[in-house]
């Protein structure tokens, strides 16, 4: 079975990282490309390369071996991939891990860890200290996140069944040309090119059956210069009437629910009382004990039951 794009660079950025000497080409093709051609390889690599290169990664050129110069290596030196030290506000920090989230929903948490399984196995000397700066950490759910994703990467055509609002039914078969994925008010939603409507369209992941499939080849479409992702599902996606919620939240905690608030109030002893609409359970319980949900009753409900699933 063919390895998925973005599990194959992610292999070849952790190979490179890793690596405390230059790693020549023949031993890169046995781990991350095995049975290919020889101009089969060739291509892919040179297209992994300059693809890890266009996102900063800074892949070094070297000779395997410092008395002969026939045969070059690649590293990439972890002082020069890491950040420097930054300082961050809450709201970028916030943005910070909405990031995260995006890098194990599509799988790569655990390409990351079947790379290292490989690599050892077949003997390389690991630095995995260095792998630090590239780790994943939060989980989302949305079962077709992945192919979208894919699909995003590679500009393939994808054929999926779609759940209208409010209907148990699988609806309407949608063909999109995607342009990006992105998280509006709490929902990860896909953008494209509806190719029978001919017309930008947003669909939500969470209302989508089944498993996406290709309709048309890899690259076969551009995404409009200029487009704005995020904008446009503001647009178009539906806004259903929102109820809201009365939470206590810890001084200085729960920036996300803070920035959409109607009304903010001190409550005493370190907390703030907030108004705020449209809030889900999920929201709640990734921010711990620094909020607590006051009303609505359905929505209380919600978080308690999952907290003590969660105990039980």
């Amino acid at each position: 079975m063919a390895v998925r794009k973005s599990e194959r660079l992610l292999n070849l950025l952790i190979m490179l990282l890793v690596q405390r000497q230059f790693i020549g080409k023949p031993r890169i093709r046995e781990l991350l490309y095995p049975g290919t051609t020889d101009d089969a390889f060739e291509r892919m690599f040179d297209r992994d390369k300059e693809e890890l290169r266009s996102l900063g990664v800074p892949i070094e050129v070297g000779h395997v071996d410092a008395y002969f110069d026939d045969e070059p290596g690649y590293r990439i030196r972890p002082d020069e991939f890491a950040l420097p030290e930054i300082a961050l506000t809450a709201d970028e920090s916030a943005v910070l891990g909405v990031a995260a989230r995006v890098w194990q929903t599509a799988g790569l948490a655990e390409a990351a860890s079947g790379a290292l399984r490989k690599l050892t196995a077949s003997g390389v000397v690991l630095d995995t200290a260095a792998l630090d700066i590239a780790q994943p950490t939060v989980v989302a759910d949305e079962p077709s996140f992945d192919a979208f994703w894919e699909a995003v990467q590679s500009r393939t055509p994808l054929r999926f069944g779609y759940r209208r609002s409010g209907s148990g039914e699988a609806g309407a078969t949608r063909r999109l040309q995607p342009w990006g994925l992105t998280r509006y008010a709490g929902r990860w939603y896909v953008v494209g090119h509806d190719l029978d409507r001919d017309a930008e369209r947003v669909f939500r992941l969470s209302r989508v059956v089944g498993a996406p499939s290709p309709c048309g080849p890899a690259a076969s479409y551009d995404v409009p210069a200029g487009t704005d992702i995020r904008d446009v599902a503001r647009r178009l996606a539906p806004r259903a009437p929102s109820e809201v919620a009365t939470l206590r939240v810890r001084e200085g905690a729960a920036v996300p629910l803070r920035r959409r608030a109607t009304q903010v109030e001190p409550a005493g002893d370190g907390w703030d009382r907030i108004a705020v609409p449209g809030v889900r359970a999920e929201e709640v319980l990734a921010l711990g004990p620094a909020v607590v949900v006051e009303a609505p009753a359905s929505l209380r409900g919600e978080v308690v039951g999952r907290l003590r699933a969660a105990l039980a």
